[in-house]
């Protein structure tokens, strides 16, 4: 049976940035910290070793394979710092145009630094996600 990776853990989130290597993505991080939490009004919790997360949802595919996963997240990684959104959010790409410089995956958005970005439309984006999950996958 397939065993989520990624789990809501009780390791300390300061604890965890503390530790980022680069000063610049530890000042990013604690930044980050605060206009997640203030969007959300969710507090940070870990996920899995390396994700700060901020609410959860429960999906379900209709392949049957189901989980936990946090609304929205970051982690301060090496190379980049990786945004975490909802996957499938069909009106994320008007947002990401006015964004700043970033790359991006299927449900991550990476960025350099948080001055490449404009700060209000991350905001936008965190509440875009979180309003698209609790639509998608509501709460019992």
């Amino acid at each position: 049976m397939y065993e989520q990776k990624t789990k809501e853990t009780n390791h300390s989130v300061v604890e965890f940035i503390e530790n980022v290597d680069s000063q610049k993505k530890k000042e990013d991080a604690y930044k980050l910290l605060d206009i997640f939490t203030e969007t959300t009004g969710f507090e940070a919790k870990m996920w899995g070793p390396s994700i700060i997360g901020f609410g959860s949802y429960h999906y379900k595919y209709k392949t049957g394979h189901e989980g936990d996963a946090p609304l929205v997240g970051f982690s301060p990684r090496k190379a980049k710092i990786s945004l975490y959104f909802a996957p499938g959010d069909p009106n994320r790409e008007e947002l990401l145009s006015k964004f700043g410089k970033h790359t991006t995956g299927a449900a991550c958005v990476y960025i350099n630094k948080l001055a490449d970005v404009d700060v209000d439309v991350l905001k936008a984006m965190i509440q875009q996600s979180v309003d698209f999950l609790l639509r998608t996958y509501p709460q019992e």
